[in-house]
């Protein structure tokens, strides 16, 4: 009697199970959210950043910050280039379109020079970024900066094609 009991107890418990598990929502794969609404930690393509991942604390270097994109600088400079402000011009579309977020610009530098220096000229960078979107009808409040100088490279190589990738400022998204 003992063994009949265990063994409905057995095959109840594994037809529960087995039941329950068929009828869980599958989550969608793609990186998506289920309903496209943004949570701390959710990913959202909202049909306005092309398909790009959009998510809280995602930057622009991993391609995480929606359409947002990286800048670069000349060497030893803050100023912005064409090419910069054409880059910068579209993230100023993105940013208008998108209201809610609200970004971080980082400026970083490359490995040479020293701490305090590369600090300084990481904060003009990341001003300049800021001023420039202000300047194109981005809400400063929408924009803080931070300088992390030559502490955060994306390539660790010690020639002009990996300083070049370094002395950059990217777009964290802080708020959506």
């Amino acid at each position: 009697m003992k063994f009949k009991t265990a063994l409905l107890f057995s095959v109840l418990a594994a037809t529960l199970t087995l039941t329950s598990c068929a009828n869980m929502k599958k989550k969608p794969t793609d990186g998506l959210t289920e309903s496209n609404t943004t949570g701390d930690n959710s990913k959202v393509d909202n049909g306005k950043n092309g398909g790009v991942t959009l998510e809280l604390n995602g930057d622009s270097d991993s391609n995480k910050a929606g359409a947002l994109k990286t800048v670069y600088f000349d060497f030893n400079s803050a100023a912005l280039s064409a090419d910069t402000k054409e880059t910068l011009n579209n993230n100023v579309a993105f940013l208008k379109s998108n209201a809610a977020v609200k970004v971080q610009v980082e400026g970083h530098t490359d490995e040479r020079g020293g701490v305090q220096f590369n600090l300084a000229l990481g904060e003009k960078r990341a001003k300049s970024v800021r001023e420039y979107l202000i300047g194109q009808g981005v809400e400063g409040a929408r924009i803080s900066t931070i300088s992390l100088g030559k502490e955060k490279p994306v390539s660790f190589g010690h020639d002009e094609e990996s300083w070049s990738k370094n002395r950059r400022a990217n777009f964290v998204v802080i708020g959506k």
